[in-house]
């Protein structure tokens, strides 16, 4: 088995999304970029967009409005101005 990313998405209102996926793609305000377990760190603001949860062959997709994405040896953390899960 793949190691599994651990991932948090935060908006103002509440925790949108906590636990363990495969992948995470994001709109980074430098571009798109997807993170898997084991990532180098870094952290960028993110643009508006779709964030896209793999996991288990499920695409779950956010829309976030700005925000920031940083990315640890412990896992990512999206702390998103606005978020939603799409329809």
């Amino acid at each position: 088995m793949a190691d599994k990313l651990n991932f948090s998405l935060v908006s103002p209102e509440r925790e949108l999304f906590a636990g363990l996926v495969d992948q995470v793609d994001a709109p980074g305000s430098e571009g798109d970029f997807g993170v898997l377990a084991g990532h180098a760190p870094f952290m960028t603001a993110l643009k508006e967009g779709a964030v896209r949860v793999h996991n288990d062959g499920v695409v779950t997709t956010y829309e976030v409005r700005g925000g920031f994405a940083d990315v640890t040896p412990e896992g990512l953390t999206i702390l998103a101005e606005h978020a939603v899960e799409a329809a």
